[in-house]
C-alpha cells in the first residue's frame, strides 16, 4: 500500500550533521531531547516515526496522559509498554524496530539508513495475523476526538515551549521545566463535545 505523509507546517530541510534548537513539534510524537529544550538532529524524525509506527500497529499512542506535566514526564523518561491483549499478534520484530526508533538516547537511536535496513521493514517478518479490525477500533476509539481540540491543545504546547525557550534566553536559567504544565489552558471535553 502507499503511504502519505503530511503536516509538514514546522518542517525544514537541514543538511547532514545539522543541529536544531527551535522547541517546536506536536506534543505526543515530539522526541525527549526536544521537551528537554536540548540541541537536536534529524534523530527526531526517527523518534516520531517510531511513535507513528507504534499507533499504526495497536491503534493507540505509546504516551498518553490529560495533564501535559505527567506526558512530557512519559516521554522525557521513554516510557512506554507493548500492552497485552492489543500487542499480543504483533510480532517481536515489529517490537524490536519500535524500541529502536523510540531509543531515549539520541546517538543509539536508529537512523533512517538503519530503520531501512531493519529486518521487519526489508524482510517478511510480520505475523500472519490481520490485525486491522482490532486496529481500527482503537483508532476510532483513541483519535474520535474533535480536529479543532487536537490544533487546539497542540498550539498551547508550542506556545509552552517558546515561552520557555525565551525564559531561558532572556532570564538565564528558567525555573520553568518542560513538565512543568502548559501555562495555556486546555479545554476541558465538555467544552469541545459542545462545540461539535
Amino acid at each position: 500500500s502507499k503511504i502519505m505523509i503530511s503536516d509538514f507546517g514546522l518542517s525544514k530541510i537541514e543538511g547532514a550533521g545539522s543541529v536544531m534548537s527551535t522547541a517546536c513539534g506536536t506534543p505526543g510524537y515530539v522526541a525527549p531531547e526536544v521537551l528537554a529544550q536540548k540541541p537536536y538532529s534529524k534523530a527526531v524524525d526517527c523518534w516520531s516515526i517510531g511513535v507513528i509506527s507504534y499507533i499504526l500497529l495497536c491503534g493507540y499512542p505509546p504516551f498518553y496522559d490529560e495533564n501535559d506535566a505527567k506526558l512530557f514526564e512519559q516521554i522525557l523518561k521513554a516510557e512506554y509498554e507493548f500492552d497485552s491483549p492489543y500487542w499480543d499478534d504483533i510480532s517481536d520484530s515489529a517490537k524490536d524496530f519500535i524500541c529502536h526508533m523510540m531509543e531515549k538516547e539520541p546517538l543509539k537511536r536508529y537512523t533512517c539508513e538503519q530503520a531501512l535496513q531493519h529486518p521487519w521493514i526489508c524482510g517478511d517478518t510480520a505475523l500472519n495475523k490481520n490485525i486491522h479490525e482490532s486496529v481500527s477500533a482503537q483508532i476510532k476509539k483513541n483519535f474520535a476526538k474533535s480536529k479543532w481540540k487536537q490544533a487546539f491543545n497542540a498550539t498551547a504546547v508550542v506556545r509552552h515551549m517558546r515561552r520557555l525557550q525565551l525564559g531561558t534566553s532572556l532570564e538565564g536559567p528558567s525555573q520553568i521545566t518542560p513538565t512543568s504544565p502548559c501555562h495555556g489552558h486546555l479545554l476541558p471535553e465538555e467544552e469541545v463535545e459542545e462545540e461539535e
